[in-house]
């Protein structure tokens, strides 16, 4: 799972080079001075890997030891690390992704970060969902990644949500497919973070509403539903989801049924969510996405409001 990066970026997220902590080169370990140049391309002829496809896209400089300190299955197909991080100067915005290097894999991985910063603030620790595949990286976590075991994290793309307090309030709509919900799901996190701190303190970004749009092949494949659910209870009129299935075969369970739609994600659900000024985000397969942007522009979204990241 691999990722290339959104192309417009408005003032409200624009806080990427020299905003975000640069520093010392140090921390790189042989495995990333031996398969990356000072420019994050790859010396391999391997096409269209990750450091290749988001070559240009922003990067921080920090390279970062972390252990993995839990392991979980997300799904049947879909391992969930949890790491620590070695750094305390190690930062991320919601939606970005980090570089993946594990010792003795040539590959370098790229992965979105499906966690919010707030947990990395409290805890020290940030969240990725992997597919199993037969890339070198993912298939490492799922067929050798142990507790423990040492890799090492670079933050980077230009895909994300980080409102300031002055900022004006905005509503989002996310659109999501398959694993893209990841990104997404590190975005409606920080959306929830963000309500807290105004609840608890009176001050803060005072975010709109979010809506959640979420598709996958059945109910077994969307990750974090019962988290996702969660929230829209925790935050009744301020978080909604709505779930879209294409391949069910089986009965969908009770708890499930008043969030889940058995078809695509279509322009009318779209539609009642949306006005001109709503920021829109969408992580999947190309073709979703081509699709789901050429409905939005058919709703009157501006092409600048638009945000997307695209997965192979």
């Amino acid at each position: 799972m691999s990722f290339a990066a959104v192309f417009t970026v408005p003032s409200l997220l624009r806080n990427a080079t020299g905003v975000l902590p640069v520093c010392s080169l140090a921390l790189l370990k042989h495995t990333a001075l031996r398969y990356c140049t000072a420019n994050g391309k790859m010396k391999s002829k391997r096409k269209a890997d990750h450091l290749e496809r988001t070559a240009n896209d922003f990067r921080q400089e920090m390279i970062s030891k972390a252990k993995v300190c839990g392991i979980a299955n997300e799904s049947e197909t879909v391992k969930r690390l949890r790491l620590a991080i070695a750094d305390k100067e190690f930062t991320f915005k919601a939606g970005q992704w980090v570089d993946f290097f594990i010792p003795g894999v040539a590959v370098v991985g790229g992965f979105s970060i499906c966690s919010s910063p707030g947990l990395l603030e409290q805890e020290g620790v940030l969240e990725l969902a992997v597919k199993q595949t037969t890339h070198p990286p993912a298939h490492w976590v799922h067929t050798q990644c142990t507790l423990d075991a040492e890799v090492a994290l670079r933050v980077g793309g230009n895909f994300f949500f980080d409102p300031q307090p002055s900022d004006s309030s905005t509503n989002l709509v996310l659109i999501a497919g398959g694993v893209g919900i990841n990104p997404l799901f590190s975005i409606l996190l920080h959306v929830a973070d963000l309500h807290r701190t105004v609840a608890k303190n009176g001050t803060g970004y005072q975010m709109g509403t979010t809506d959640l749009f979420y598709c996958a092949k059945n109910t077994n494949e969307l990750l974090f539903r019962k988290h996702i659910i969660g929230l829209t209870d925790a935050f009744p009129g301020k978080i909604s989801c709505s779930f879209h299935v294409t391949q069910q075969s089986s009965p969908i369970c009770e708890k499930l049924q008043p969030y889940v739609k058995e078809r695509r994600i279509s322009a009318n659900d779209l539609k009642k969510n949306i006005s001109k000024d709503t920021l829109c985000y969408i992580c999947g397969p190309p073709p979703m996405i081509e699709s789901v942007s050429k409905m939005l522009k058919n709703l009157g979204i501006s092409e600048e409001n638009i945000f997307f990241e695209k997965w192979w």
